[in-house]
């Protein structure tokens, strides 16, 4: 009986634990917490696809376009001057080291391969005053940079360094660009290197930053930050829009506004100095100004877009096509000219020999005039040296002229005027703030004399960002003192 009793006792305990396995794996499967070896996959929540197609997308776009995108390091000697320096008797009691030093500065920027041989262009900023320039490629080699050439007028500068098959950039025709597209940022912000952004593009045709004497920037919310200057702007098709060059920030980074420049216009100095060593541009010879409303009521123009001539030089190509003072310029080679500095820049890059369609409107009637562009004359907007002011200085968008004969007697100057004649002044500039005019002679410079645009230039090239500068003005005999502020 008790063999019996202990065999009912065993298997009732074998019938528990059976028991408590099952309710165990029930319970585990109704809480989601089974093996997940044997778990089933959740549902991919509807429209994923599409999701995931783009992002997959994006990142190709940046895993193509990286390689062709460089960091760029450079370092310059600069001089910590000493009022005291060169005084015996401070360095007969304090030592040599009192006096001058020297130090390294060093600096980071981007750059994009444009040529598998080993051309890159850049921002003329990133490499100005380089003594030893360093190009470190995705791959991490790192090779000794050379400039081409650079232009200051623009912000661009091409370097070479000795390698050949590299990933160059495909370029893309800037002038298709429309605000709305999404591009990608790609560059070395605060050193980071490879650091890839995304955005739209929030605007074209941006002019009159203060950034440069030639500006067409097209302005993107992808994020810029200090490092990025002369990174790629890349289309969704990975081809080179844009040269990154500036952001608008009242905090030193990003707050949603960044600037680069048309790859049309990198790709038209980059040839020219490649070239040359030198930027080649095209020249009609005429002063303009943007239409204001009641200007454009004045001249009959609706809408209020294109540019007004307000002086022909004698000789130049505009008065050999018959150009006059009061024409307004509606229309360059076909494309419409949305104001005085898109015609400036059309003209600049149009090759010197060219002839060109102009739709004008004179005396309230339109017409075409045809125009054989010329080269821009070196002594134009700019010393032989190339020295001139600095980008967001107070003389920045200034174009100057040495005094002819004939310009002379044409703005009632006298024999005996010196200075320079200035022949347009940007719009929105600081000088035309301060009002200074198309036809004004610049006489003196912080109360020193000029002679001349290679003594202008000199002068202006001193002048240092923030720093307000006195003229001495004199309009059409008058003389005025103006004091120009660069803008905040």
């Amino acid at each position: 009986m008790l063999g019996r009793d202990k065999k009912l006792a065993w298997v009732s305990g074998l019938a528990l634990v059976f028991a408590g396995v099952v309710a165990g794996l029930a319970l585990t499967a109704h809480f989601g917490i089974m093996s997940t070896g044997n778990a089933v996959s959740a549902p991919v929540v509807k429209g994923n696809e599409e999701l995931i197609r783009i992002s997959s997308g994006l990142a190709n776009i940046a895993e193509a376009v990286t390689p062709s995108v460089v960091n760029i390091s450079t370092t310059k000697t600069v001089k910590q001057e000493n009022p005291f320096g060169n005084d015996p008797f401070f360095k007969k009691f304090f030592g040599e080291q009192f006096g001058n030093k020297e130090f390294k500065e060093r600096s980071l920027g981007s750059g994009v391969i444009v040529g598998s041989d080993g051309y890159i262009v850049t921002n003329n900023h990133v490499v100005a005053g380089a003594q030893e320039i360093k190009v470190a490629l995705s791959d991490k080699r790192i090779f000794k940079g050379k400039v081409v050439g650079t232009d200051p007028r623009t912000d661009v500068a091409v370097v070479k360094i000795e390698a050949s098959g590299l990933p160059a950039i495909t370029w893309a025709d800037s002038d298709r660009l429309k605000a709305g597209e999404m591009v990608m940022a790609i560059g070395s912000p605060f050193g980071l290197s490879r650091s890839v952004t995304m955005g739209i593009i929030s605007a074209v045709g941006r002019a009159n930053i203060g950034i440069s004497d030639y500006e067409d920037f097209i302005q993107t919310d992808a994020a810029i930050n200090p490092g990025n200057s002369g990174g790629a702007l890349v289309n969704m098709k990975g081809e080179l829009v844009g040269l990154n060059t500036a952001i608008f920030s009242e905090t030193g980074g990003y707050q949603g506004i960044g600037f680069a420049i048309p790859s049309n216009m990198v790709r038209q100095v980059m040839d020219s100095l490649i070239k040359s060593g030198k930027v080649v541009r095209g020249w009609l010879g005429i002063s303009v100004q943007d239409l204001t409303p009641e200007l454009a009521k004045q001249f009959g123009i609706e809408g209020g877009a294109g540019a007004l001539v307000g002086e022909v030089v004698k000789d130049s190509p505009a008065e050999k096509s018959g150009l006059r003072r009061g024409d307004v310029v509606l229309t360059f080679g076909g494309k419409e000219v949305s104001d005085a500095s898109h015609l400036r820049n059309m003209a600049a890059s149009t090759t010197a020999g060219a002839r060109i369609k102009l739709g004008i409107v004179r005396e309230g009637k339109k017409e075409d005039v045809t125009v054989t562009v010329g080269e821009q004359p070196k002594d134009m907007a700019e010393g032989p040296s190339g020295e001139q002011a600095e980008p967001g200085s107070a003389l920045s968008g200034v174009a100057v002229e040495d005094i002819s004969p004939e310009l002379a007697d044409r703005l009632g100057l006298g024999k005996n005027a010196t200075g320079v004649v200035v022949d347009s002044v940007q719009s929105g500039s600081p000088a035309e703030d301060a009002g200074v005019r198309s036809g004004d002679v610049i006489v003196s410079i912080n109360r020193k004399p000029l002679k001349n645009v290679k003594e202008y230039g000199g002068a202006v090239s001193k002048l240092k960002k923030g720093e307000p500068v006195l003229l001495l003005i004199n309009r059409q005999g008058t003389f005025l003192w103006m004091s120009v502020s660069p803008g905040e």
